[in-house]
């Protein structure tokens, strides 16, 4: 009864999703070449998917009177286990649609022991935004990402272990990112599900994205608070001390308080402004529309 139940809960999200979104779009229609031996997803409540098994991402099209061309791949958090499909997922879609910026929801799949997947999705996603630019009406040189947290991470890898033109990120916009592997300042949840409970110190050194940069990594827009109790603010630090000795150009912005996944949702504090900042960024690349 329970997995029945489970099963309609999963099938009316999933459609209340993708009624909202303009489409929803399979990465791999035929089948992925690879499993994460995941059988089944789960929603644990109406923000939450978890196990998430099957890659696809749903397309959020810019109001044609303010689209700008630019576009970006939206990577939930979930430290792995699955993804925050409303909160760092839909909602940030509308808005950077209000911005003139066509937004995709990354639902990636989910490692478990699979260290390799969660990159391969989000590479292959960022290249058929590529490949769909005229249809989408996007410029193939302003697709960027954004991630959360652990989807942070995945952002993050995305743009330091890139293999070319197609799969590089033109820009990044990190929120409360998970960036590091090394014990002490990584987030423990999102490096076991990611590499497991014994990794060597070649993949933690491999997946700590600080260590990664180089002056091709893509321009970066940083947030973060610094009683962050979830993933501690030098993981930021981290990669924004990374971003400026190899000359890149990033702006990170610090708050005193605001904890962990603070997203869009007020809470009557200073970091409740933290998006007039990125909108200052973004307009200042031409990315998102002026007033």
């Amino acid at each position: 009864m329970f997995n029945k139940i489970n099963f309609l809960f999963i099938a009316f999200m999933t459609s209340f999703i993708s009624m909202q979104a303009q489409e929803e779009i399979k990465l791999y229609p035929g089948g992925a070449a690879e499993s994460n031996g995941i059988t089944e997803e789960k929603w644990r409540d109406s923000d939450f998917l978890m196990n998430v098994n099957e890659a696809r991402m749903y397309r959020y099209s810019a109001p044609e009177n303010k689209a700008t061309g630019a576009a970006v791949l939206i990577c939930p958090g979930g430290g792995y286990g699955g993804v925050s499909a409303v909160k760092e997922g839909k909602e940030f879609a509308e808005y950077f649609n209000n911005l003139g910026i066509s937004a995709f929801v990354l639902y990636y799949r989910m490692p478990n022991g699979h260290r390799e997947i969660p990159l391969k999705d989000a590479q292959t996603a960022l290249q058929l935004i590529r490949k769909q630019a005229d249809d989408w009406k996007i410029d193939r040189e302003q697709v960027g990402v954004a991630g959360f947290s652990a989807g942070g991470h995945l952002a993050s890898t995305l743009g330091t272990h890139f293999t070319s033109k197609e799969n590089r990120p033109d820009f990044m916009i990190l929120l409360y990112p998970v960036i590091t592997m090394k014990a002490g300042l990584t987030h423990v949840g999102s490096r076991q599900n990611l590499l497991g409970m014994n990794a060597s110190d070649e993949l933690l050194e491999q997946f700590s994205n600080e260590l990664r940069v180089s002056p091709q990594t893509p321009v970066t827009f940083i947030v973060a608070a610094s009683d962050d109790n979830a993933v501690p603010i030098g993981n930021s630090q981290a990669f924004s001390n990374a971003l400026r000795k190899n000359n890149v150009p990033v702006l990170f912005k610090t708050y005193q308080k605001g904890g962990h996944g603070f997203g869009l949702r007020k809470r009557g504090l200073p970091v409740d402004n933290w998006t007039k900042v990125l909108e200052f960024w973004l307009k200042s690349y031409g990315y998102a529309v002026e007033d």
